[in-house]
């Protein structure tokens, strides 16, 4: 294999496919890059068995084909620092890989490229598709609450709920609930699978924020493929049932809440200054007629604020984990929030005050 190619270029689509290099592997060849040059161009692949990513062609001057699999940490190393515009890179028929560019030029041992693993057939016949920038912001809001522990292998995941027009993503810990709505601009039916939250990070780096780049979606019974035109990433699904969270949202409430969501978040980052430990010393909320009180008492000492809100129904007073609440309400874009409370031993429901873009549910702890 002999080709050239931009050095810039090449640092951009090693550092996407090193998102599905493994680190931690007794198979060494799962440690490496797949450089493949042949008649499609030339792609880099990097797959851990768990996810894959392989990349559009790249430009590149092809002079002779092949293949061969690059150990990615040093490969990555020595692209980052070369110090000149354009990058050589050529092979031998004992895996020597030969990188030349500007004044330095390295060689080191690579192996054999029919030796690394092919990334599982996804058919791509039938696509979801929807705006990248979109996905990128519904896996931002929501992958904040999936579970930390394995106890659950569901709830490691987040569940993707297809339909004809929308596709909803929700991710649960035990303790809370996060749920986003989007609009499909194509789709072939209802699917629902539950995508690992390892998956969900590493797409979340590199969808695009531009708005004009759309990401196509295929799923079978075992495999999800996100198609971003720049590269596919494929990734197994978590097999199981995943909650029914529909059960936990009630229409019933006896306060509503309206409150600008920025107050809100200072007000209980404050609170949690003397709070230390989230959950032996939670924060406590009291809904007045006019007003919400914030107050955090703990061995450090005692935090007390007034934020002024629209309040409507039965005054309550309410505690919960302050972080729990701050992510939720970090997540969200809109300036102001609509919060129902029942009673103060019952989930909260955080609410768009118009429409049904997002919910978020949070769980009380006892004061």
């Amino acid at each position: 294999m002999k080709l050239i190619c931009n050095k810039d270029l090449l640092v951009q689509y090693i550092n996407i496919v090193n998102k599905a290099v493994s680190n931690r592997t007794t198979l060494p060849i799962l440690e490496c890059i797949l450089l493949t040059a042949n008649e499609k161009g030339f792609i880099l692949t990097g797959n851990d068995l768990e996810l894959g990513i392989k990349t559009a062609a790249i430009e590149a001057e092809i002079l002779e084909m092949g293949e061969i699999a690059i150990e990615a940490r040093i490969f990555n190393e020595i692209v980052r620092r070369l110090n000149g515009e354009e990058v050589t890179i050529s092979t031998d028929d004992k895996n020597a890989v030969t990188i030349i560019s500007g004044s330095s030029e390295f060689s080191i041992m690579g192996q054999g490229g029919e030796d690394f693993p092919d990334l599982p057939e996804v058919l791509q016949d039938q696509a979801y598709t929807l705006k990248q920038n979109d996905l990128r912001n519904m896996i931002r809001q929501t992958i904040f609450s999936i579970a930390q522990d394995g106890a659950k292998p569901v709830l490691t995941g987040e569940l993707f709920e297809f339909n004809e027009e929308f596709i909803h993503i929700v991710s649960v810990d035990g303790y809370r609930i996060s749920y986003r709505k989007n609009n499909l601009l194509s789709s072939y039916g209802k699917k629902d699978v539950i995508v690992p939250g390892k998956t969900l990070s590493e797409l979340h780096k590199i969808l695009s924020q531009a708005e004009e780049d759309l990401v196509s979606v295929f799923v079978t019974d075992k495999h999800i493929l996100f198609d971003l035109g720049t590269a596919i990433m494929v990734s197994r699904l978590i097999d199981g049932k995943f909650i029914r969270y529909e059960q936990s949202f009630s229409e019933d409430f006896k306060t509503e809440v309206l409150v600008e969501k920025n107050a809100l978040i200072q007000s209980l980052e404050r609170a949690s200054l003397v709070s230390r430990d989230n959950r032996k010393t939670p924060v406590r909320f009291q809904m007045k007629t006019k007003t919400m009180e914030i107050t955090a008492k703990s061995d450090m000492g005692t935090a007390f604020e007034e934020i002024s809100a629209e309040i409507e129904g039965e005054e309550i007073s309410i505690a919960f984990n302050p972080r729990y609440f701050i992510e939720a309400l970090r997540s969200i874009d809109d300036e102001k929030v609509k919060i129902h409370f029942t009673a103060s031993l019952s989930p909260c429901t955080i609410l768009p005050v118009e429409g049904d873009a997002f919910k978020y549910l949070i769980l009380p702890l006892r004061m």
